[in-house]
């Protein structure tokens, strides 16, 4: 196990890292902006040590600053929490570079992961039931109608690079596709600089379920059963609830494999959430959030599993605590 680790973030998120290292016996470094010197956490932690100015990309977005902070300090990794650099593959190769351990997923799951239709095709390709659609990028606008009406409408456009509800387009019908197309391919250009876009069936009112996973660097992954957070405003959620109302035995065992399968088909250890749509009866991968969430604490509770701790004992190349069976809530 580590001897001291730094964490690479702010407020509640940072505290609830060094609560669970603390409990561990592992000491801990904070970062800490202008903004933030008499912030709690920054005096929860043993050391802290100031990064910039109140602006995060001067300070909490500074990958060099941090990287300094953390071999000055001696941390032996880097903990991201949420937010921030918590899914930037590049932070997560210049720790390593640098002998540094990073708290979280392998950069080239992160890389895969991040990419909507990579991470579709992936899955494909491994059983794992994605929504129908063509997964291939699309800028032409007769193919994108060929698409859509093969398919049938309504049909959403998704920017592969997108996230957090940003990106995406519910079309109902020819008419309005060309300058949707349009406007989803601009947006994606100034929001992510890709503006790479796929097409998919768009199901009315399905619920939006997600299985929190983990796994050891040895191939061990096990899921810690699902919350749903269906309740959203402009794709953003709203309140996350566990277990899911219209969860039975039989769904959780067939999704919850389904999220293990889509973990290791992308070489995935560490905590992540594997997102699906149910509807009709049946379910779809949606994508994986390659970090820990910020409604991991009701998972916790009804399981009685520290999802940060066993993060420390995969980062440190330990084995899972936990096979599938002791998983009961």
């Amino acid at each position: 196990m580590f001897n001291k680790i730094l964490i690479a973030n702010r407020g509640e998120i940072a505290i609830r890292v060094m609560r669970a290292a603390k409990e561990a016996g592992i000491k801990t470094v904070a970062v800490y902006s202008d903004a933030d010197k008499r912030a709690l956490f920054v005096r929860y932690a043993d050391e802290a040590y100031n990064i910039g100015p109140g602006p995060a990309s001067q300070s909490y977005l500074n990958m060099e600053k941090i990287l300094e902070v953390a071999l000055e300090s001696g941390a032996e990794a880097v903990h991201p929490g949420y937010g921030f650099l918590a899914e930037n593959f590049n932070f997560a190769e210049l720790l390593e570079k640098n002998g540094i351990e990073f708290i979280g997923p392998p950069p080239s799951a992160m890389r895969l992961l991040g990419s909507k239709i990579d991470s579709k095709r992936t899955m494909r390709a491994h059983g794992v039931p994605v929504i129908p659609g063509v997964i291939d990028p699309i800028s032409d606008v007769e193919k994108a109608l060929d698409i859509a009406h093969e398919i049938g409408y309504p049909v959403m456009l998704k920017a592969s690079a997108g996230g957090g509800g940003i990106g995406i387009r519910v079309v109902r019908n020819e008419k309005e596709l060309p300058s949707a197309l349009d406007t989803i391919q601009r947006l994606a250009k100034s929001a992510f600089g890709d503006d790479t876009v796929f097409i998919e069936k768009f199901l009315e009112n399905p619920r939006h379920i997600e299985f929190q996973v983990i796994g050891d660097k040895k191939g061990h992954v096990i899921h810690v059963r699902e919350r749903e957070c269906s309740v959203q405003r402009r794709h953003q959620k709203l309140i996350e609830e566990t277990p899911s109302p219209v969860m039975t035995e039989e769904l959780r065992e067939r999704m919850g494999e389904a999220a293990v399968t889509a973990a290791k088909a992308a070489g995935y250890y560490n905590a992540g959430t594997v997102e699906f749509m149910y509807s009709g009866g049946e379910f779809y991968f949606l994508e994986v959030n390659t970090r820990l969430q910020v409604e991991h604490p009701i998972t916790e509770q009804i399981t009685g599993v520290d999802l940060v701790q066993e993060q420390f004992r995969v980062a440190a190349g330990e084995e899972l605590s936990y096979d599938q069976e002791d998983i009961v809530g």
